[in-house]
């Protein structure tokens, strides 16, 4: 079993900064890939960024790049993500998932394990 717990959320002004941690439980934490996704109220939960399991590789959406970065700590069992410049359109719960398999994807279904979220709100 895994559990993930979010953290770093909050009210932040358009052009603002955050950073999202998340915080995991697991023997094995080092050999899981490790995605973040969000979901805007009315909205599907979609991909924002993914990281393999010695953090070599990582991938982003389109809508990101640029202005987040994804990283992790192995041993912390901690993956975190940096948001820069932040907007508007950015505004959504966030939440980091596991794939205890290692397969990092920007689709839902590989990873087997999510957090409960942690709310962004960014202000015009």
């Amino acid at each position: 079993q895994v559990q993930l717990v979010e953290s770093g959320g909050g009210l932040v002004q358009a052009g603002g900064s955050l950073r999202l941690s998340c915080a995991a439980s697991g023997r094995t934490f080092s050999s899981y890939a490790l995605g973040w996704f969000r979901q805007a109220p009315g909205k599907e939960r979609e991909f924002v960024a993914a990281i393999s399991w010695s953090g070599g590789s990582t991938y982003y959406a389109d809508s990101v790049k640029g202005r987040f970065t994804i990283s992790r700590d192995n041993a912390k069992n901690t993956v975190y993500l940096q948001m820069n410049s932040l907007k508007p359109e950015d505004t959504a719960v966030y939440y980091c998932a596991a794939d205890t398999l290692g397969v990092v994807a920007g689709t839902k279904d590989p990873y087997d394990y999510w957090g409960q979220g942690t709310q962004v709100t960014v202000s015009s």
